[in-house]
């Protein structure tokens, strides 16, 4: 298993309700398909560097987590359906340059 850390940015306009499933159902793909989450940070809302979708702001979260290249391709290919999700982004930890 490898180390990652997971940033996705969170449509600013959901509740705090719909918020929270979105972040259950986007952790729950990685521990369905075998990993394992070691951190979850919620930054809140923030503002965007630049405009998305016509949003200014966006409510981010950074996860940790330990998976196999299984669980981060299932990742990839629902977040990038899910419209309640704007950008995401999942970087290895234990590469070293």
């Amino acid at each position: 298993m490898r180390n990652y850390e997971l940033m996705y940015i969170v449509k600013p306009t959901l509740d705090e309700e719909a918020r929270k499933a979105v972040i259950e159902k986007s952790h729950a793909i990685l521990t369905d398909n075998g990993g394992t989450i070691e951190n979850i940070n919620e930054w809140g809302l923030r503002e965007l560097a630049y405009e998305i979708e016509d949003f200014k702001k966006g409510h981010y979260v950074v996860t940790t987590f330990a998976s196999e290249e299984t669980a981060v391709n299932e990742f990839n290919r629902l977040t990038r359906i899910n419209k309640d999700v704007l950008r995401h982004m999942i970087v290895r930890l234990d590469e070293k340059i």
